[in-house]
């Protein structure tokens, strides 16, 4: 199984010392890739930004978006914004997509809310028709650049729900589909309808599977990480935030151990792990941890 870890993006304190700082060290190793999330509102920083950055200061690492909320976007536009990405990375972006949950963020950008699941479909046809270098309109030339990875990047789906999952197994190649509590009996149920749903399909190779979960190692790390789970699900209500927030237990060394231990016994192919602050020594202490294993 793949380790890979979500750069720090939600708080208001992170600066380029920091992210670069957490680029340039998770380049390094043992991680496979570096992912950031999409959120409009708040403050948060740009993910194709970021990891545009991350592309640029990296050599080794995947480059990951997850997910791109691809019915907030023009598809051409996000086609060209991900292809020019494979670019700068040298071939080493996978993609996550999926439909998102925050409607304020559609708002904010204008974007329509509804409807999204089939707009997704559609999107990501002409993702795949635009680095084949087929025009958006027949009177209009190609758009590119055409990406390093022929005939495009992975496409991964965040996907969970058994409906949604079925969806994407007509064109994705694997689903990203997160518990971030790190609960492995979700996970194995998420990665188990991936494959039933593949199979319905036909496709030709199974799903890769992915998954993530949030963790934290620095100081006071329980209530850091409890915190953060609130903030990120207060949008949904009080009391919906403190139910996720107190499913949270990640958060010493042989904790994050177990967690990985019980998600490889799914067949996980690799597994996000996602900070709850961008102290320093949540990082080195992750580096710690992990040599252990």
């Amino acid at each position: 199984m793949k380790i890979s870890l979500c750069l720090p993006y939600l708080g208001a304190e992170l600066d380029r010392a920091t992210m670069l700082h957490w680029m340039k060290v998770a380049d390094q190793g043992p991680f496979h890739s570096l992912s950031c999330g999409e959120r409009i509102v708040g403050p948060t920083l740009e993910m194709r930004t970021v990891l545009g950055a991350a592309a640029a200061v990296t050599e080794r690492v995947r480059i990951v978006p997850s997910l791109y909320v691809l019915p907030m976007h023009n598809a051409v536009w996000a086609a060209k914004e991900i292809a020019t990405l494979d670019r700068l990375s040298g071939g080493r972006v996978t993609v996550c997509v999926g439909v998102g949950g925050r409607e304020e963020d559609f708002q904010a950008v204008d974007a329509d809310f509804s409807d999204r699941f089939r707009r997704m479909d559609e999107q990501v046809t002409v993702l795949r028709a635009t680095w084949a270098g087929t025009p958006p309109r027949a009177d209009l030339p190609v758009v590119g650049p055409s990406p390093v990875q022929q005939p495009g990047p992975p496409i991964l789906a965040g996907s969970m729900g058994p409906r949604s999952i079925r969806r994407v197994s007509r064109w994705a190649d694997g689903v990203y589909s997160a518990a971030m509590s790190g609960d492995a009996e979700m996970v194995q149920y998420f990665f188990d309808t991936a494959e039933s749903a593949w199979q319905e399909s036909e496709r030709e190779h199974p799903p890769y599977k992915a998954t993530g979960f949030w963790y934290s190692l620095a100081d006071n790390a329980q209530q850091r990480l409890w915190q953060y789970a609130y903030d990120y699900m207060v949008i949904a209500g009080d009391e919906a935030a403190r139910t996720m927030a107190d499913s949270m237990a990640i958060s010493s060394p042989d904790a994050l151990l177990a967690a990985l231990d019980r998600i490889e016994a799914t067949g996980c192919d690799e597994v996000f792990l996602n900070p709850a602050t961008a102290c320093a020594s949540e990082l080195e202490r992750l580096l710690e941890t992990l040599a252990r294993r």
